[in-house]
């Protein structure tokens, strides 16, 4: 309603009037930030200016201002008194159809321009949008607003504000129609369709949900869905089951990719990969590749199925990596199986791996060790932001182990657990802590697979320090111990929206016995960037057991 010259004058504002005569303005403080912008576009001889600055004044409820021009026609001073500002005096909310009544009542509670609130065309704007969103979002898709109607009274100051909004008839989610499928058939899609079933009640965000599932799997570039709301079979109870429509368009069949980079861990890294999202014509996703670093090489392949009824993630697949780090060399070859399920806000993982392992430490005996592992791991998450979180909390603990009697060296029982808390300290400021503990049950740490022993030190446990640096000294080389104890706390100062500084400190250590326990400590600053897959942290930090410096880089994710 009064939008549309404010918004040419806003454009107009980014055309410059260099070697005219500006316009300066005698008037309170919000009332200069509000027009300033505006002002560039104009000179003291622009016809016009008072009305436009006007119009301006009366999207923010000033409807009878008084401007008054001082000075030279080259040296124009506008002195401006907005009187007196328009609020709310009356709010009318009309909604038909068949809503409950609770829902009604309460839409028209949560009204957001109440009155005694100033009168904003913004506010307004926005107040009129959010009751038809929430009728878009949840059951009443087809709902629009009829009339809407801003009556001012200036001299009054007071603005009777009516809405009218019609909801149209309910809807469920019907059946699923599927375009784009070539090589995968409809009940692949299916199997992921957990949250729009048939018969549930119509949810914008469940159809999202759907579309943003189908879209993260292997199998399609793009995903789009949306309801038919040309359908008319009615139920019962007078609702409208409309069905999905889903438009699909599948991935290549086959992809090879190279790429290169470097970890402050492990060093150079080159590699190189294949991927196909239909293995054997049966849905089954295929990642394998060939990975080396400077520390590290691993050729891999893992096989995922598509989840089953019970929303299940079953996958397996084989390993072969060697290691030189801190003195230890390792070749290790390993197969394994896993199921995944999310239940509610826990992730559960269960997993049968077997590994040979050979190490040579550096001045010690070579070892070689097997181990048939059994491991279940739960994940709790609840943060604001999966990749970027302010507030919020993660846990994390696992147990597996291993036995004599079932294709192991040892009989060992192994005990993990972290915790990472995010707290926001204002709108610039965030504090991260983090801490980690870990306990191998066995008569000694011979024979059993460093997987399942501890070390740490480098980027994500103790900075300061060379990765995998801290644990038990075999000959030259590091090794694991049987028990971990990690704790960290950063502070983040964002600059803007986009980059960051951090001070941390950390410390622990990896020891075979708990009179060994001397905890190394690291501190040191950071940069941080918001990236699109999340904070990215580059760290120089200072060891003072080791008296090095060394410097991290990481993108800095919850695990």
């Amino acid at each position: 309603m009064l939008a549309g010259r404010p918004l040419l004058l806003l454009l107009g504002a980014l055309l410059p009037a260099a070697g005219l005569a500006q316009v300066k303005l005698e008037a309170p403080a919000p009332i200069v930030r509000l027009l300033s912008p505006y002002l560039s576009a104009y000179t003291a001889a622009s016809p016009g200016l008072q009305a436009d600055l006007s119009e301006v004044l009366a999207t923010e409820g000033y409807f009878s201002p008084q401007l008054e021009p001082v000075g030279e026609a080259d040296s124009l001073r506008l002195k401006i008194d907005p009187g007196p500002r328009t609020v709310v005096g009356a709010v009318s909310v009309a909604i038909d159809g068949p809503l409950p009544a609770e829902r009604r009542q309460q839409l028209i509670a949560d009204w957001a321009l109440a009155v005694g609130q100033p009168f904003r065309q913004e506010d307004w704007n926005n107040a009129k949008q959010q009751i038809l969103s929430q009728l878009l979002a949840d059951e009443y898709p087809a709902a629009r607003l009829l009339n809407s109607l801003a009556d001012i009274d200036s001299e009054a100051r007071q603005a009777s504000l009516s809405t009218h909004y019609a909801s149209g008839p309910r809807y469920r989610f019907g059946e699923l129609q599927i375009s784009g499928l070539q090589r995968y058939p409809p009940e692949l899609v299916a199997r992921y369709n957990r949250a729009a079933l048939p018969g549930d009640p119509y949810r914008e965000a469940d159809l999202n949900t759907l579309q943003s599932t189908l879209q993260s799997t292997p199998y399609f570039t793009s995903v789009r869905a949306e309801l038919d709301l040309s359908a008319s079979d009615e139920d019962g109870d007078g609702s409208i089951s409309a069905p999905i429509i889903l438009r699909v368009r599948e991935r290549q069949p086959h992809r090879i990719g190279f790429g290169t980079g470097i970890s402050s861990n492990t060093g150079a890294r080159v590699e190189a990969n294949y991927h196909t999202p239909d293995l054997f014509r049966h849905a089954w996703s295929l990642e394998s590749g060939l990975r080396l670093e400077q520390k590290k090489q691993t050729l891999y392949g893992d096989i995922f199925l598509p989840p089953d009824s019970r929303n299940r993630r079953h996958s397996f697949g084989a390993m072969s990596e060697k290691t030189d780090i801190e003195e230890l060399k390792t070749e290790r070859y390993a197969f394994g199986v896993q199921s995944v399920q999310q239940r509610g806000s826990i992730e559960q993982r269960l997993s049968l791996g077997w590994q040979h392992e050979r190490r040579e430490p550096s001045g010690a005996l070579a070892v070689t060790s097997r181990a048939l592992v059994p491991n279940v791991q739960w994940t709790w998450r609840r943060v604001d932001h999966p990749l970027d979180p302010q507030n919020g909390i993660v846990l994390q603990a696992q147990v597996g182990g291993g036995a004599k009697a079932a294709l192991s060296d040892q009989n060992f029982v192994r005990l993990h657990g972290r915790w990472q808390q995010y707290v926001a300290l204002g709108a610039s400021n965030q504090l991260s802590l983090r801490a980690e503990l870990g306990r191998t049950f066995a008569d000694s740490r011979l024979r059993i697979p460093q997987d399942y022993l501890f070390r740490t030190g480098g980027t994500g446990s103790v900075r300061g320090y060379g990765y995998q640096s801290l644990g038990i000294k075999e000959g030259e080389a590091t090794v694991g111990g049987r028990y971990l104890a990690v704790a960290s706390a950063e502070l983040t100062h964002w600059l803007n929206d986009s980059w960051g500084v951090a001070a941390f400190v950390d410390t622990g250590d990896a020891v075979d016995s708990l009179a060994d326990v001397r905890l190394a400590t690291g501190y040191g600053l950071g940069a941080r960037w918001r990236s699109p897959a999340g904070p990215i942290g580059v760290d120089l930090a200072y060891g003072e057991r080791s008296r090095e410096v060394h410097l991290h880089f990481s993108l800095a994710i919850p695990f």
